[in-house]
């Protein structure tokens, strides 16, 4: 049989002096060493200590994956309530749009026309479709001031003031870009998948799209800190709301805004309408009264 290993004593000393157990052969520092190896290399601890990690990590897997599924959830509810007005409004769009796509006519007019046209000019013309339908549509300008949370800015839609209902009148905003407004650049897989189920034209009430806002910029702000980047603030809560519920200047295709002055312009002077003969004789001037005509 082979030898069986004996350790050396180890000796602590103190003054000289030797710690050592009497009876046993057991020193003080053996019995320090052995419980140090035990706890190092004892697989009790190295297996306890894996699993603690590996409950971590499932944990939030788990947790990642039901919050995405509650928003995805929660957005095709939100997207799903529908009113009678709002179907209205949205059919009536959709029926403008499709018109303007099949014609031949160019429906931008600015100075330098864009090809295929400009969301400025689409927007007014699908107003004037609107409006030529009976709805009583209006180009709303949203604008905000800078804060400590988000920078100044301003974002230009269309809405619709329906005065059908009973409970007065009811807001029913039109975004004809409105998936585009959320999209991200650097999202991840579960982000983009949350925007895939938004149309690119919105139609709706003002409770049901601060409800998408809500939904959307929550699931940007986790998309941001899952990937271990910053959220710009043009991106948070604060901002994206601003764009639809800021201070509002409403106008209609060819007028001055809503709430401004509509009188007669005031007369500019000319040098043709400018009575210098009159000027003259106040001055104690004496002029012919010949007249010059003005070829």
């Amino acid at each position: 049989m082979a030898a069986a290993m004996v350790r050396k004593p180890v000796i602590l000393r103190s003054s000289d002096d030797i710690f050592e157990f009497p009876g046993t052969g057991v020193s003080l520092g053996d019995m320090v060493l052995d419980f140090i190896e035990e706890v190092e290399v004892s697989p009790e601890f190295n297996t306890t200590s894996g699993s603690d990690e590996d409950d971590e990590n499932s944990c939030g897997v788990e947790e990642n994956k039901a919050f995405w599924e509650e928003q995805d959830q929660l957005l095709q509810a939100t997207l799903c309530k529908s009113s009678s007005v709002e179907s209205k409004i949205r059919q009536a769009t959709k029926e403008a749009l499709r018109e303007i796509n099949s014609s031949s006519e160019e429906y931008c007019v600015c100075a330098r026309p864009v090809t295929g046209g400009c969301w400025k000019c689409l927007r007014t013309e699908i107003c004037k479709r609107l409006i030529d339908s009976g709805y009583n549509c209006v180009i709303c300008k949203s604008k905000w001031r800078s804060s400590t949370n988000a920078p100044a800015g301003e974002h230009t839609y269309l809405e619709v003031l329906d005065k059908s209902s009973k409970r007065g009148e009811i807001s029913v905003a039109i975004e004809l870009n409105f998936r585009a407004e959320f999209e991200m650049a650097r999202a991840s897989e579960n982000y983009n998948r949350l925007i895939s189920w938004l149309p690119e034209v919105f139609v709706g009430k003002a409770e049901r799209l601060r409800a998408l806002i809500k939904i959307l910029c929550c699931a940007a702000k986790k998309c941001m800190k899952e990937k271990k980047m910053h959220l710009g603030p043009w991106r948070k809560h604060k901002y994206m709301q601003a764009k639809w519920f800021g201070t509002l200047e409403r106008s209609t295709p060819g007028s001055l805004p809503v709430g401004f002055s509509h009188g007669p312009p005031k007369p500019k002077a000319s040098i043709l309408a400018f009575d210098l003969l009159d000027v003259a004789m106040a001055q104690g001037l004496h002029c012919s009264s010949t007249a010059v005509e003005v070829l």
